[in-house]
């Protein structure tokens, strides 16, 4: 293929992705939009230039369709939940462009839980039991009735803020309270409950083109804040891949009882669903059960995964835009290799933070370890500074986990800025050292 590339998006996800699309054959030129200060780069060893477009905004539906006949774009990969729920990737289509990424039907997979959790009932597919209110008195009266905490969810889209795994009663009371405070907006106004599940958590992520799905290694992310997995809930701190505790049987158990089926009960509602589904898993004593699923690439989740990656992901991506997966070429994974990816946040996340820190990095590019820039921007001088929660991601590859994250701490470690945030623990679970 030869192509010109739009990733819609700002965050390190994003990076991420015109990373690894830009170094796909036949890609001239991968643009980001809005993008943020720290994705600019330059071809270098056969990639293609990734450039921001920090003019469009992502919202602006006129201008992302402006930009694309402009640039001769020829696939777009739409990255944010909300825009994929917010139906971009329908009108986008509409136009006769190629997108990856779910119209706002198959969206709500992610954008309501609820929905989410009576397809998968509808389609026997393994997941907790649960109950949807949409008042708090409703609520309370629920949980003093099963009389033991549940885990609350806000229905719809919160940014990965808006659930809460009670581990007491009075915990439970509380995230429904803020829920109906209005914590959450339009998206608490309906809540899900669910019994609550133990065991392992992990991501297992497919690629979709509506009537077939290739699934990524499996990863598992860090999601609280503080050390030893403690502190509210944030986008994200941390994660790895693959997972070491599942191997392929494993991934084909999942593939059959919880993706295919999921793919059908789509399918059967009249949904052409293309781009990524993600299903959060808990590997239970009894199986794995589906927590949630999302309509998206995860992050920092892809922040991992894509480095894994061998072979002409554009190529992939564009086929499932096109209802062609059978026709792309085979999505390699690197073999006997591992990720790892550290978040470094502003202080004071996933509250209010703290802006406009300047970023300093003594570091220098390296094959085996790679920067992705989410909360940042520019200043006049050039120089990058702080601009949200999540600030950058180190992402290290190595043979095995343990020189993976020696890897990413060792690059995390190259870069400073004032209330730097960062847990020394992800990867606790399974690594050595």
């Amino acid at each position: 293929m030869t192509a010109n590339i739009l990733v819609i998006g700002s965050g390190g996800r994003e990076h991420s992705l015109a990373w690894a699309l830009a170094r796909s054959p036949g890609v001239r030129k991968v643009w980001v939009a809005p993008g943020n200060g720290g994705m600019v780069s330059a071809p270098t060893g056969g990639a293609a230039a990734i450039a921001p477009v920090a003019s469009v905004a992502a919202e602006d539906r006129t201008a992302i369709l402006r930009l694309c006949q402009d640039k001769a774009i020829t696939l777009v990969v739409i990255g944010p939940e909300a825009l994929l729920a917010a139906g971009l990737a329908d009108d986008l289509r509409a136009h006769g462009l190629a997108v990856f990424g779910p119209g706002a039907d198959g969206a709500r997979l992610e954008a309501s839980k609820a929905w989410a959790k009576q397809l998968m009932t509808q389609a026997g597919v393994p997941t907790a039991p649960s109950w949807v209110v949409t008042s708090r008195t409703e609520a309370l009266d629920l949980l003093h009735r099963r009389g033991r905490p549940l885990v609350v969810k806000a229905d719809g889209l919160a940014a990965g803020k808006g659930v809460t795994v009670a581990s007491t009663m009075s915990e439970a009371e509380a995230a429904v309270d803020r829920s109906f405070a209005g914590a959450f907006g339009r998206a608490g106004e309906q809540l899900v409950l669910e019994e609550r599940l133990e065991g392992s958590e992990v991501s297992v992520l497919a690629l979709c083109d509506g009537q077939d799905l290739v699934l990524l290694p499996p990863a598992q992310d860090h999601k609280r804040i503080g050390e030893g997995d403690t502190g509210p809930n944030t986008g994200g701190m941390g994660a790895y891949a693959p997972v070491p505790f599942l191997d392929q049987q494993d991934l084909e158990h999942m593939r059959s009882t919880i993706f295919l089926p999921v793919l059908a009960a789509l399918q059967a509602r009249g949904i052409d669903y293309r781009g990524v589904i993600y299903a959060g898993m808990m590997l239970t004593a009894t199986g794995p059960m589906v927590i949630e699923f999302n309509c998206r690439f995860g992050d920092p989740e892809c922040q991992c995964l894509l480095p894994l990656l061998e072979g002409n992901l554009a190529a992939v991506l564009q086929a499932c835009a096109l209802g062609q997966l059978g026709e792309a070429p085979p999505l390699i994974i690197r073999s006997s290799a591992a990720c790892a990816c550290v978040v470094a946040a502003a202080e004071g996340y996933p509250g209010p933070v703290r802006r406009g820190d300047p970023i300093t990095d003594t570091g220098r590019p390296e094959s085996r370890s790679m920067v992705f820039y989410a909360g940042v921007k520019r200043a006049e001088t050039g120089q990058l500074q702080t601009a949200g929660g999540r600030v950058l991601a180190s992402v290290g590859l190595g043979d095995d986990i343990d020189q993976a994250f020696d890897q990413a701490y060792a690059r995390l470690d190259q870069i400073d800025y004032a209330g730097k945030t960062v847990r020394s623990d992800i990867g606790h679970q399974v690594r050595r050292r």
